[in-house]
């Protein structure tokens, strides 16, 4: 939790402080990771789309709710807010007859955290540049590579796609504090996906992990490591015309267990998403997406609910 939260209960042992400093880090990891980390729901991803398209998407995110801890543990009531603002662009190209796209984004949050520790009410603020992520997509089966003139006379297929998506430790980060926006470390996730239409309508699954490298400059010169979190996704919609679709969204993801200089932490997460996803084409290159979301399940962690709106400008090459 956050820094005050630690420094005003003294009487904590040091193992519980590293908990309750690893449960911090993991509330506030959403602010480093909008639509790629474990909690994303981003229904269309691996829909096909023409060579020589290009996206510039700002996304702003409000998450609220409140966390869930180990009942050991003496931190209570807990509430966060949290605001995501981010800048992306992508770009798809075609190789060996296959659609290929990669994309990266820079956020920047800030978020309010509020509780009580041993009854005593505590609250900490945070602001910053947060971690850059990547990512690389290639289909392997259906719609190939298409210019637009190409990809507008096109019957739609089913797509099968791979992604590869990186977090690099780009963020602000402060090896004296335990809550910070950036993580300090690389996150990998390799990923498969299914897009599959039905007339207008349509169906996406995906299945992927997270891999994290270890933060070697933890609070209190420590090492912190992370068990692997593997991550399913499901969307269910229908599409009325080209940019207005309707979906429904799923996401679950487990695991990511932490260790602090080899000591496990009693943090096994488990939780359970779902939410709405509305597309809706504002002019011939520019378009919008609202999504909301809530926790159906948590073990661990934030049970948040989410509004997401993106605004989209889209252009081809010539």
């Amino acid at each position: 939790m956050p820094h005050a939260l630690i420094d005003s209960n003294r009487t904590v042992p040091r193992s519980r402080c590293f908990r309750l400093a690893w449960f911090g880090a993991a509330l506030l990891y959403s602010m480093s990771a909008p639509p790629l980390h474990a909690q994303e729901m981003e229904p269309r991803t691996y829909s096909a789309v023409p060579v020589g398209t290009n996206f510039v998407v700002f996304d702003y995110e409000r998450s609220s709710g409140d966390v869930s801890f180990d009942p050991s543990l003496p931190i209570t009531n807990v509430q966060a807010h949290i605001n995501i603002f981010s800048l992306g662009y992508s770009h798809s190209f075609g190789v060996a007859g296959h659609t290929v796209s990669v994309a990266v984004s820079e956020p920047y949050a800030n978020a309010n955290v509020s509780g009580d520790v041993k009854g005593i009410y505590q609250q900490q603020y945070r602001s910053g540049l947060g971690d850059v992520h990547f990512r690389i997509a290639a289909n392997l089966l259906g719609d190939p590579a298409l210019s637009p003139e190409e990809f507008a006379r096109r019957t739609p297929s089913t797509v099968l796609g791979v992604s590869l998506s990186v977090v690099a430790p780009t963020g602000q980060y402060v090896p004296a504090r335990l809550i910070n926006i950036g993580a300090n470390r690389w996150s990998f996730k390799p990923e498969v996906g299914l897009s599959q239409p039905f007339g207008n309508w349509f169906m996406d699954a995906a299945a992927g992990v997270w891999l994290f490298t270890a933060n070697d400059d933890f609070f209190g010169g420590h090492r912190r490591s992370q068990d692997p979190m593997p991550t399913f996704q499901w969307h269910g919609g229908y599409t009325w015309r080209p940019g207005l679709w309707l979906a429904a969204d799923v996401t679950y993801f487990t695991g990511g267990r932490t260790h602090v200089d080899g000591v496990e932490d009693q943090d096994y997460q488990l939780s359970a998403r779902y939410g709405v996803t509305l597309s809706v084409p504002l002019a011939a290159k520019w378009s919008a997406k609202l999504a909301w979301s809530r926790g159906l399940v948590t073990r661990v962690g934030g049970n948040f609910q989410t509004i997401s709106i993106a605004l989209q400008y889209r252009w081809f090459n010539r």
